[in-house]
């Protein structure tokens, strides 16, 4: 999204100049609004004044094409796909619609409580005779707003306990079949296969594929944990991604997730971004690996220093055998 979309415009221009006049009271009113001609003959139907006012609001290319900065509440995610939600600040609010095929674009899922900020257009829906923002994109208000939803989430599970390292558990040290959730066409995969081939290759590798950025990706990441729960001889799970922006790896701060992976049945491994990367999942995950090449190392011995420890203690039982002969 460029920077211009997202910046403040002036003012929008008036349409008319009302008449100012001094009323007493209703009476007055009337007579002034007969006497200046302010008030037509033939009154005209609802239905012509609100598509009227449509034709304003559409008309205007302010309102066409702004950019709106407040805080999100009432956030629903309909089962159509669309997704509903009130922009407030401290004087005013304003309902919003994101339109499926623009929710799906979405780098990150609104939660009550973010500050963002909106671009679209407005509405007016005259059935109702509602005015609405249809949002077209939308992203968080800068580095301070993506903190703040960030450690809110973070204080509130840490203060639940998942994160204490007791309830960690130990990895597996010989572990048979590995699942590994990452998305099924990225260099992910292919770079945590390469090291377990490498290392352990008489591990069982299952990849499932999910989705790891954008809207749609929690709900996808939520039925590829609920698939590999189904797996009962399953050892270790790996959740992997690659580098990226704060907002590219934002599904991983998802707070149900979260408390998915928490209570989940098997020890997991979490490896998103880079080393220098954050986010919920490594607070309530199992073990956190730096990097997915690195998960890949962890989560499995290297077997030739396996098969090297073993020579050793063979040639160790040879020598203390053939010594007492």
């Amino acid at each position: 999204m460029s920077a211009s979309r997202f910046s403040r415009r002036s003012t929008p221009s008036k349409y008319f100049e009302a008449p100012s006049f001094d009323w007493a009271d209703e009476d007055d009113a009337q007579s002034t609004l007969e006497a200046s001609g302010a008030m037509p003959d033939v009154a005209i139907s609802v239905e012509q004044l609100a598509t009227q006012i449509a034709r304003v609001v559409s008309a205007d290319p302010i309102l066409s094409d702004i950019s709106v900065r407040g805080e999100i509440s009432n956030f629903k995610a309909h089962s159509s796909g669309h997704c509903y939600l009130t922009l407030k600040d401290e004087g005013a609010q304003m309902r919003c619609c994101i339109w499926r095929a623009q929710a799906q674009k979405l780098s990150f899922k609104p939660n009550d409580g973010d500050r963002v900020v909106a671009h679209g257009r407005v509405d007016f829906y005259g059935k109702r005779g509602e005015i609405s923002f249809i949002v077209d994109e939308l992203r968080f208000d800068g580095q301070g707003a993506l903190y703040e939803a960030f450690e809110r989430l973070k204080l509130q599970l840490e203060a639940e306990g998942l994160f204490d390292p007791e309830r960690k558990r130990a990895l597996p040290p010989l572990p048979r079949r590995i699942g590994l959730i990452t998305s099924a066409t990225g260099a992910v995969a292919h770079d945590v296969l390469t090291v377990l081939r490498r290392r352990y290759p008489i591990a069982n590798v299952i990849l499932i594929p999910a989705q790891v950025q954008g809207f749609d990706a929690v709900p996808d990441l939520l039925r590829a944990l609920s698939w590999a729960a189904t797996l009962d001889d399953l050892d270790v799970l790996i959740m992997a991604r690659g580098g990226g922006s704060a907002e590219d790896l934002w599904c991983f701060n998802d707070e149900e997730l979260a408390r998915t992976v928490a209570e989940f049945p098997i020890p997991i491994i979490s490896a998103i971004g880079h080393e220098t990367d954050f986010t919920i999942l490594d607070f309530v995950a199992d073990l956190r690996a730096p990097t997915p090449s690195a998960a890949a190392e962890m989560v499995a011995p290297d077997l030739s220093e396996l098969q090297a420890i073993l020579n050793g203690y063979r040639m160790r039982l040879h020598h203390g055998v053939a010594g007492e002969v």
